[in-house]
């Protein structure tokens, strides 16, 4: 299967969109047709051997639309607006104006009363500059309704030319019938265009808002980069462009600048400032090969970066990615609305049509019918509809991105809001993933010093991450110079796989590591400390005993500490009412023993890698809707299974592919927070269903004169055209406030 992107050209409403997805879906192999209104953006996939972009291409001209698979520019400045307004106005003050204000002074020329025809002309002539003006709604919607796909805009362009034509054949009676100068409708056909055109010009400037995160995010990568290149022990730089760096290239990024690229810092440190990709408000501090990220801001410092990714590979070009794909993608909440909009155009013509011969068979004038027939057309709205859900989703989405959430699809952030059961991996999840020493225990305090310096002379070459954490509790805690004492400069290393290391002195003394398999292997008397030893691995703790000769001197406990907000997240998904869970392949004390520290309702050891997605079916199949939390290539099933996939961010890449959620921040608490947002989101969407529905529910009815014989109420054409684009602004204003909350 292939999946490609096209962009739509002419889709105005929900209608045109559900057009194009019906028309894509017939074709043969089209296995998913999915078409985004704001981002104007069709994404399909199908089968190529059966069918050809050149097929995709030609169904969508058919319906009426344009499609292509190239980027479109920028929206211009719509300059048509000032003229287009300008001539309406004078149009409404020319026939409205000496019925509002009596006495309204005008030349004698175009008095409606002494030269009713010229009066009828200049109106005309004005009605059609704004129509020229408007022309796209006539040729759109005309275009729609050929094609058996008519939309938002054939309903303007039939009620404005049914306006039109009626007033044209008044004026031509007016020489016969002097008074037929009172039933002309150019203003009504005029002022639908101008106020429709008018609403969808705002309209497009807050949706432009809406697609505001993506619009940042691309601002990040700066253009240029400065190139270092070295000849011998000259070095010199150059400016160049950003995209024609390749990876292992150094680049020179000075204080203030953006860094280019993705990179590893080969000299010098600095503080950089990654709010704008994590969320992460304080900046960060960067040494000699740590890692940076194109995007960000050097706040302080000179940096050498030997880039690592470019293009499409860099942090930011995916975050960029990963964002805009979420847009592109539906919700499950949106196909109600996206079936109805569908068949919506197609009932309003019904609905005025009929509502036009019942008026008409009840005696009623036809200029009166006219009025009925086109306010009926203009005030019925589609747009809000097909709004309602993609644009909550934008902001939703983007509000996510710019907190370090990132959501892969419109699916996934509905979904999210019905978690139920969020379930933990243990190491690098809940625990920060980087062993420590907890706890050193000797037989005088004093011996602490020289425990630590044969642990770090033991372990110092090995690349074991309890080594790892040893030598850097030695190197804290004790002088460089007293840790190379000759004593302890060893050799004759022996690494016992699954036991520990030993070591010989100058002099040939014998030093050990390990653990209590290791000390009876060499006979070394461990039951002083065994006590100990029990106590720390029932807290889930590995104990490392340091022996001297014969002599045991002490041990070293050594643990996975749990993360800073690991507890205050897990009382958040509790006080939201959501069981949590925590799995993990380690033995039942050390599980036992974080569970109760991160205050996880649930805990299961010794689960192996295969094991974490069964138990997530287990907890699916007692109808319980999962969230999994976890960073590891063996945590890749279980976050596929689960309903939602949550990734940390500094996890495996296969972890992060198979997550619907990344936490960009590393942060525990980002887990309700992605929560909060999803119920957020989708409270806003239900809010624009609910206005949406209810605005064409309540407004057709009296734009057909449901009420006219009982209170004499009746909606004007213009007053439809004002209604229409108030209630698409209204969804796209709700959306934006979504914007503005906090997560």
């Amino acid at each position: 299967m292939k999946e490609e992107i096209y962009e739509i050209e002419g889709m105005h409403c929900a209608a045109c969109s559900a057009a194009v997805e019906r028309v894509t879906k017939k074709l043969p192999g089209v296995k998913s047709s999915e078409v985004n209104l704001l981002m104007k953006r069709l994404t399909i996939r199908y089968d190529e051997k059966q069918t050809t972009p050149e097929m995709i291409i030609n169904k969508i001209e058919k319906a009426g639309f344009h499609a292509s698979r190239q980027e479109i520019e920028k929206p211009k400045q719509d300059h048509s607006m000032i003229p287009m307004l300008s001539a309406a106005f004078l149009l409404l003050v020319l026939s409205m104006g000496p019925m509002v204000i009596k006495g309204m002074p005008l030349p004698d020329l175009l008095s409606m009363h002494t030269h009713p025809q010229n009066y009828a002309i200049i109106q005309m002539v004005l009605c059609l500059f704004v129509l020229f003006f408007g022309r796209k709604f006539f040729i759109s919607g005309y275009q729609s309704l050929f094609h058996g796909n008519p939309n938002m805009d054939t309903l303007v362009a039939i009620s404005s030319t049914a306006s039109f034509l009626y007033s044209f054949v008044m004026t031509l009676l007016i020489s016969d019938q002097p008074h037929s100068v009172h039933n002309l409708y150019y203003e009504s056909a005029a002022i639908v265009v101008a106020l429709v055109s008018l609403g969808k010009h705002m309209e497009a400037q807050n949706m432009e808002k809406t697609k505001s995160a993506i619009t940042r995010l691309m601002s990040l990568a700066p253009d240029t980069a400065i190139l270092v290149n070295k000849t011998g022990e000259q070095e010199s730089h150059q400016e160049v462009a950003a995209n024609t760096i390749k990876t292992g290239e150094v680049i020179l990024v000075k204080k203030g600048m953006r860094i280019p690229l993705d990179g590893v810092i080969v000299s010098g440190n600095g503080s950089i400032n990654e709010a704008m990709l994590t969320g992460e408000s304080m900046p960060v501090e960067k040494l000699k090969e740590d890692h940076v990220i194109g995007g960000s801001i050097l706040t302080e410092g000179l940096l050498y970066v030997k880039v690592t990714h470019t293009g499409a590979d860099t942090t930011l070009s995916k975050i960029i990615k990963f964002v805009e794909d979420a847009q592109g993608k539906k919700a499950p909440i949106s196909k109600i609305a996206d079936q109805v909009a569908g068949v919506f155009v197609p009932i309003v013509v019904l609905i005025s049509l009929a509502s036009a011969i019942i008026w008409l068979l009840s005696g009623a004038q036809f200029a009166f019918v006219i009025k009925i027939f086109t306010s009926i057309l203009v005030i019925a709205c589609p747009c809000a509809m097909g709004l309602a859900t993609p644009t909550a989703i934008i902001v939703g989405t983007g509000l996510g991105a710019s907190n370090g959430i990132l959501i892969r699809s419109g699916e996934a952030l509905e979904i999210t809001h019905k978690v139920t059961t969020t379930i933990f991996d243990k190491t690098g999840t809940i625990t920060t993933g980087n062993p420590i020493v907890s706890a050193i225990v000797s037989e005088h305090s004093a011996d602490e010093e020289e425990l630590l310096q044969i642990a770090y002379s033991l372990e110092t070459l090995s690349q074991h991450p309890l080594s790892k954490a040893i030598c850097q509790e030695a190197e804290y805690r004790i002088d460089t110079e007293k840790m190379h004492l000759a004593e302890y400069q060893l050799h004759d290393y022996v690494n016992l796989t699954g036991k520990g290391l030993s070591a010989r002195n100058e002099q040939g003394v014998l030093f050990l590591a390990g653990n209590q398999s290791m000390m009876e292997d060499f006979q070394i008397d461990t039951s002083v400390w065994q006590e100990k030893a029990l106590g720390f691995q029932s807290q889930g703790k590995t104990v490392v005993f340091i022996a001297k000769a014969t002599k045991l001197l002490g041990l070293i406990a050594i643990s996975d500490a749990i993360k800073e907000d690991a507890a205050a997240a897990v009382s958040k998904l509790k006080q939201m009412g959501i069981k949590t869970v925590l799995l993990t392949g380690d033995s039942e004390a050390s599980a036992q023993y974080i569970g109760e520290q991160a205050g996880t309702d649930l805990v299961y050891a010794k689960v192996l890698p295969t094991e974490k997605a069964d138990y997530v079916k287990k907890f699916q199949e007692k109808g319980e809707v999962v969230l999994m939390v976890g960073d590891g290539i063996n945590d890749a099933p279980a976050l596929t299974q689960a309903d939602i996939g949550c990734a940390i961010g500094n996890g495996s890449d296969i972890a992060i592919d198979s997550a619907q959620i990344v936490l960009m921040k590393n942060q525990l608490m980002d887990v309700p927070r992605a929560i909060h947002l999803s119920k957020q989101t989708i409270r806003n969407i239900k809010q624009n269903l609910f206005w949406a529905f209810c605005y064409n529910v309540l407004c057709i009815p009296i734009a057909a004169g449901v009420l006219y014989p009982m209170t004499g109420i009746l909606l004007s054409p213009m007053i439809g055209a004002v209604a229409m684009s108030l209630s698409s602004l209204f969804v796209v204003t709700n959306a934006l406030r979504l914007g503005r909350r906090k997560i």
